[in-house]
């Protein structure tokens, strides 16, 4: 017997679009077709299903490296999941952790946590939630190395944190590429930044608040008024 092709994700979410039933009055104007501007919607509604992002907008979306596997003498590799574990009268009860971004690269960017007792769970939680969090960030050229006047980098220099992590985001000449860590680069590269020079401080390796760090820098260039 022939094998069945695998689906692509594309075609599955054309798929999951077609047989979506909207029960919000947001979700009924995006599959009907009045309401077009992703823009428009992130400004003046309150996003509940995920799949309004999809019909909106073709996102794009990757996974955070949160957590490490288990190895010799410490030696574990990064992985996309974290393990944590309650102690019960029972047994252990293990927990995995799962951190998504979702983006266009065109200034639009969303980061969800997702949490359960299997892996597969904590993913598509974490990838809906990025969904439901999604923004628009402005972009700019704030280098004085570049006058290009093109939406490569940010405006100006911006500073966010959490915990102990913090992160600067500093405007870059074009060519110049992402001057940041590997998990930042990918919210930043799906938000649609090429060129960007980073400090970091703290405990940069907790990931989860690096990452949060980054997006709280980003919701900072939103508060910029245009004279």
């Amino acid at each position: 017997m022939p094998r069945r092709r695998r689906k692509s994700k594309e075609e599955i979410r054309e798929e999951e679009l077609k047989s979506w039933k909207p029960i919000t009055n947001l979700g009924r104007m995006v599959k009907k077709g009045e309401m077009k501007d992703i823009n428009k919607v992130i400004e003046n509604y309150r996003i509940l299903e995920p799949q309004v992002v999809d019909m909106l907008i073709k996102p794009q979306d990757d996974l955070l490296l949160i957590g490490q596997a288990k190895g010799k003498f410490g030696g574990g590799k990064r992985r996309v999941f974290r393990q944590t574990q309650k102690k019960t009268a029972e047994d252990n009860v293990p927990t995995f952790s799962c951190m998504a971004v979702i983006g266009d690269k065109n200034g639009h960017v969303g980061v969800g946590i997702g949490k359960s007792k299997e892996t597969f769970p904590a993913k598509d939680k974490a990838l809906r939630k990025a969904k439901l969090n999604i923004m628009k960030i402005n972009r700019g050229c704030g280098s004085f190395y570049c006058s290009c006047n093109e939406p490569h980098s940010v405006p100006l220099q911006v500073r966010g944190k959490c915990g102990s992590s913090e992160v600067v985001l500093i405007p870059a000449p074009q060519g110049t590429g992402l001057v940041i860590g590997d998990e930042c680069k990918k919210i930043l590269s799906l938000a649609g930044i090429d060129d960007v020079y980073s400090k970091t401080f703290g405990q940069t390796r907790t990931t989860i608040n690096l990452g949060k760090a980054c997006i709280q820098a980003l919701e900072k260039l939103n508060r910029i008024e245009s004279r």
